[in-house]
């Protein structure tokens, strides 16, 4: 007869989320994209896709979270809400694509953020890459500037972060190139 004798071990499962963050691609979706992306859990796209084929190759690609941009269309906007607030990790998230930022935040902004108390806030919309924690109202506020080619910008940018549990770290800027 065999016997077993099993043992415990604290082991952690990492639950780390791996995010790549994108905005304002107006259409146009650069290749590198999805090399700087493969290793991500999720994409969030932070509105203005400009087309229904970005989405449809994002969504190949990854699972896909976003909300819809002042210059999408119908289409867009039935599959993506103007305000996305979820929770992810132990993070709550509230993504509006004209959203400002810490200080000066878009009309409504500041009171959904006072009412709903995210963790992190991403907007899209300036093409303006701006990584800000807000102390005031204890939020980081994300917009991953434009990845695409429409625009005053002069560099193409991306962000990719983790999440973990309530940390939100690893928190890398992607130059994708000038436009």
């Amino acid at each position: 007869m065999l016997t077993f004798t099993f043992i415990s071990h604290n082991l952690s499962i990492d639950n780390i989320k791996k995010i790549g963050l994108l905005s304002d691609t107006h259409g146009f979706l650069d290749g590198a994209v999805f090399h700087h992306f493969s290793t991500c859990d999720e994409i969030w796209h932070a509105g203005d896709f400009g087309s229904i084929e970005i989405v449809e190759k994002l969504k190949a690609f990854k699972p896909l979270r976003g909300i819809y941009g002042n210059i999408d269309g119908k289409e867009i906007r039935t599959l993506f809400p103007l305000q996305n607030i979820f929770a992810i990790e132990e993070i709550k998230v509230f993504m509006q694509h004209i959203g400002g930022y810490p200080g000066r935040y878009a009309l409504g902004v500041r009171e959904i953020i006072i009412k709903e108390k995210p963790t992190l806030f991403i907007s899209g919309h300036s093409h303006i890459l701006k990584i800000i924690y807000d102390d005031k109202l204890n939020c980081l506020h994300i917009n991953p500037g434009a990845a695409g080619k429409q625009g005053w910008q002069k560099v193409r940018t991306l962000v990719r972060f983790d999440l973990d549990g309530k940390e939100i770290k690893n928190c890398n800027v992607i130059e994708l190139g000038k436009k």
